[in-house]
Parts: C-alpha cells; sequence; structure tokens
C-alpha cells in the first residue's frame, strides 16, 4: 500500500513538472522576493536602512537561486526525470537577474552611480572584486542560454562554457563570507557553503567516473 501510494504521488509530480503552467509558477516563485522588495520601498517598510535591505537582499536572492539552479541536474540524475531540465533556464536568468539588480542597488545606493568611486572600490576590496569577477563571468552565460547559442557554439563547447558556474558559484560564496565578516555574521554562510559543497562534491563524483 504504501509503495502504492508513492508511486501514485511520484506520477503525481511528475506530471506537475510537465504540465504547461508549471514555468509560470517557478517565474512567480523567483520573482516573488522581488515582489516583496518592492514592495517594501513602495511602503517604507524595509526598516531604518532601506538600501542596505535591498543590497542583501537582491544578493542573498542571487546565491539561494544559484544553489537551487545547481541542483536540477542531480534532481535529473536522482529521479531519471528529463522534466527538472525545462527548469534551469529559467533559474538561470532570474539568477542573473539578481546578480545585475544586486550590482545595481550597489552601484546606486552604496556609491552614488560614481563610476570612479567604483572602480576604485573594486580595486581596494577584495569582497566587491570577488563579487564584481562573478557577474562578469555570469554575464555570457546568461547571454547564451538561448537554443541558438547552442547551435552557434556547437553542443560541446557550449557546455564547456557554462561549466563555468561551478568557478562561479564558489566565488559567489566567498563573496558573501567576507561581506558578512564585516559584521562578524557568518550562520548563513554556512549553510550556503554546506549546500554548495554537498552539489560540487556530487559533480566531482560524477565527473571521476566519466559522468556528465
Amino acid at each position: 500500500m504504501t509503495a502504492a501510494l508513492a508511486a501514485t504521488w511520484r506520477a503525481r509530480l511528475r506530471a506537475a513538472l510537465r504540465h504547461r503552467w508549471a514555468k509560470t509558477v517557478v517565474w512567480w516563485v523567483c520573482a516573488f522576493p522581488l515582489v516583496i522588495l518592492v514592495w517594501g520601498v513602495v511602503f517604507d517598510a524595509l526598516g531604518p536602512n532601506p538600501a542596505e535591505q535591498l543590497i542583501r537582499g537582491t544578493g542573498e536572492e542571487t546565491l539561494r537561486l544559484l544553489c537551487v539552479t545547481l541542483c536540477i541536474t542531480p534532481l535529473r540524475q536522482a529521479t531519471g526525470w528529463p522534466e527538472w531540465l525545462r527548469f534551469r533556464r529559467l533559474l538561470g536568468l532570474w539568477v542573473y537577474a539578481y546578480a545585475v539588480l544586486h550590482a545595481l542597488c550597489y552601484a546606486a545606493f552604496d556609491m552614488g552611480l560614481d563610476w570612479m568611486d567604483i572602480a576604485r572600490d573594486i580595486a581596494k576590496r577584495p569582497f566587491i572584486l570577488v563579487g564584481f569577477v562573478s557577474l562578469l563571468l555570469l554575464t555570457p552565460l546568461a547571454a547564451t542560454s538561448f537554443n541558438a547559442a547552442i547551435r552557434w557554439l556547437g553542443a560541446m563547447r557550449w557546455q564547456r562554457l557554462h561549466r563555468l558556474v561551478y568557478v562561479i558559484a564558489p566565488l559567489a560564496v566567498l563573496h558573501f563570507f567576507w561581506m558578512r565578516g564585516g559584521k562578524n555574521n557568518y550562520g548563513d554562510v554556512w549553510f550556503y557553503g554546506v549546500w554548495l559543497g554537498v552539489l560540487l562534491a556530487w559533480r566531482g563524483v560524477r565527473w571521476g567516473r566519466g559522468g556528465k
């Protein structure tokens, strides 16, 4: 009875993943934190330092969605369901959107859009430099996340390019770690670090066994 019930729920979950509205639901789940931030701005509900809340909120959502995106391939391998892959591009584009918003909030609210000051800050503070490099590396991934780019680059070159995500993810955690170091607040840094460590260890085992 238990096995039959589990099989029923697996079938329902897989059907839900294939449903035509599934990507719309995922899109709105990804957008929800941004909606909350915008609501906070409009109704002055971000506390005494709204600029910091915007910078921190967009940055944490970038890291969170990056980790979720890296879960897609393990989920596909563990379940044998290719349906998970429907959401990888959407999640990746949201990662880039939040990363750009994070950078813009920093540039506007911390630096007043003074590009010379921004350049000096990047050179002076390692955690800003690491964040900037992460954004630069994310950009070609976002720009080539479409089918036409796969045809233009070829599947093998496209796949090698998108393996940059395994460089970007540790840099993003390092950026978060150094940022929190100034306040000696590492609580959720360890959470994301362990999450990422498990994902990278899984990928390392797959590569060691000749998996893709």
